[in-house]
């Protein structure tokens, strides 16, 4: 029988342990291990992570950089109103979410700050703004004196460096949220599992915030997922298509980097060079052509990500693997711990 419905992804979390600060130092977090061959977990702290890797092995990274994609604009009758970026569509033309949404009719002009404003000029199927943004100069400079970090809403607190919203990797600006996966890696363990003869592959996804969306529909096959920008050049196809032809394992830091993957690669995992938009929607049964481990976060309940998590490593072993990181006060979401899954 398909698993195909939302309420089968359901978890009880304790909204004590959603995670509001990341760890200090980055590979201080902790670290369930689960083998799918064996089904045993153990539970480490990140760094450990160079002891389940071997050389051969194949990290792929998603090397996009988050955008201080929130701001604040106002109507000429002195509304207040939240724009998010989502995605660039050209030079000057962007999808955002706006709120409050009535605020943002077709034709309206909206000011941020002295240099920046814009006029909607159009509204998506699914409630989204399509934007023409005015300025002089370069528009990412302009963004980061006026823009904040776009923190998943479960995170209350302040964020005091807005580096740690960001990988140490980073290099590609255009993601409305982080490949939190990667969150965990400092720049020197990086290092050091290169040096045991790891191969580090890049690849480029930009983060929508599709998600953060929650599923609605519970028949899972009724979900539309956002599209999403991805690259895979041809030095990360070469990388990954070695190990593929060698039998040596492509482990995914993060479900961008999975996305990417699965999305590019043929039947047997190989890669070709090529860029587009994904709306890739991994769910069980699923089989994975390209990824065999993975890193990822705790992901929130009913979410996409739980369900291909699931695809991975299967629903019943999933939930009872949450049920054991919420007992053993793992923190959770986008700040929070992580798994390897062999």
């Amino acid at each position: 029988m398909n698993m195909l419905k939302k309420s089968d992804y359901f978890y009880e979390l304790p909204e004590e342990l959603i995670a509001q600060t990341p760890a200090e130092p980055r590979d201080s977090s902790r670290l369930l291990v689960y083998d799918r061959k064996t089904g045993k977990t153990e539970h480490r702290i990140f760094r450990d992570i160079k002891e389940y890797l071997k050389p051969g092995d194949v990290l792929v990274i998603n090397n996009t950089k988050v955008l201080p994609a929130r701001m604040f604009a106002y109507t000429k009758n002195g509304g207040k109103v939240e724009v998010l970026l989502l995605k660039r569509r050209d030079l000057t033309e962007w999808e955002v979410l706006v709120k409050p949404g009535k605020k943002a009719k077709v034709g309206t002009e909206l000011v941020i700050s002295e240099e920046l404003s814009l006029t909607v000029k159009d509204r998506t199927e699914t409630g989204e703004r399509i934007v023409d943004f005015h300025f002089d100069g370069v528009f990412e400079d302009i963004l980061s004196r006026v823009g904040s970090m776009p923190l998943p809403p479960y995170i209350h607190e302040k964020l005091k460096d807005k580096d740690r919203y960001q990988t140490v990797y980073c290099k590609t600006d255009g993601s409305a949220a982080a490949p939190t996966a990667g969150l965990h890696f400092t720049k020197e363990l990086l290092a050091e599992i290169q040096a045991m003869g790891v191969q580090v592959a890049e690849v480029l996804l930009h983060v929508g915030l599709g998600t953060f969306r929650p599923v609605k529909e519970e028949d899972l096959t009724h979900h539309v997922m956002h599209s999403e920008y991805y690259c895979v050049n041809e030095q990360a196809a070469e990388i990954v298509n070695a190990a593929k032809r060698e039998g040596r394992r492509v482990i995914a830091v993060g479900t961008t980097s999975v996305r990417t993957l699965e999305t590019v690669a043929d039947e047997n995992g190989f890669l070709r060079p090529c860029s587009g938009d994904t709306s890739i929607f991994i769910y069980p049964p699923y089989k994975f052509k390209c990824v065999d481990a993975l890193i990822t976060n705790f992901h929130l309940p009913e979410s996409t990500l739980i369900m291909l998590i699931s695809a991975f490593m299967g629903r019943e072993q999933c939930l009872a693997l949450y049920k054991e990181a919420v007992e053993r006060r793992y923190r959770f979401f986008s700040f929070g711990d992580a798994c390897l899954l062999l």
